[in-house]
């Protein structure tokens, strides 16, 4: 079994905001893979949905609790699946990557990402394949005026969005 968890918010205010690109992956995937539809774990506090991918069960969360609490969440659902943090796969967004790309990283830090760090301290452990969503790039971001953590929180631009969500063709052969 293993586990992939999406990083974002909870709620429509931040649901096409560049930190929710976990999010908008999760959703395209779950549609395009034929998931089960998102259903509220009040156990884990996350939407969860599931597939059978190649014989391996795939549990597909996006976490209800804030970004950077998203490590509680995860811990539950390891702990409770019995799931060794190999199996864990976590998509979110990344400032330095160019938009419309994505990178993976294994056992890297969490880079100043607060949702991946609370996951690594819940975890005690970096050990985690993670899918980093491009939302900027770093030669966009010399020229920003406004911190990371305010353009994070701003929504994509309908053209961005489709660059997001066209992208989760393209990580489908990563799963």
């Amino acid at each position: 079994m293993k586990i992939i968890i999406a990083l974002g918010n909870p709620g429509q205010q931040y649901a096409n905001t560049r930190h929710n690109a976990g999010f908008i992956i999760a959703d395209e995937l779950q549609k395009s893979l034929g998931f089960s539809d998102f259903e509220k774990n009040s156990k884990f506090d996350a939407l969860v949905c599931e597939k059978n991918l190649g014989g391996e069960k795939i549990l597909l969360a996006k976490p209800q609790s804030f970004m950077n609490n998203s490590g509680q969440v995860v811990k539950k659902m390891l702990d409770f699946f019995k799931i060794p943090k190999e199996n864990l796969m976590v998509l979110h967004d990344d400032l330095d990557i160019e938009l419309g790309a994505f990178k993976i990283s294994t056992d890297s830090s969490a880079a100043g990402h607060n949702g991946v760090q609370s996951i690594i301290d819940n975890l005690g452990s970096q050990q985690f394949k993670r899918i980093r969503i491009g939302i900027e790039g770093s030669e966009k971001k010399k020229d920003r005026i406004i911190p990371g953590d305010v353009f994070v929180l701003q929504d994509f631009s309908k053209e961005e969005l489709e660059l997001i969500k066209k992208l989760a063709k393209k990580i489908v052969g990563e799963l």
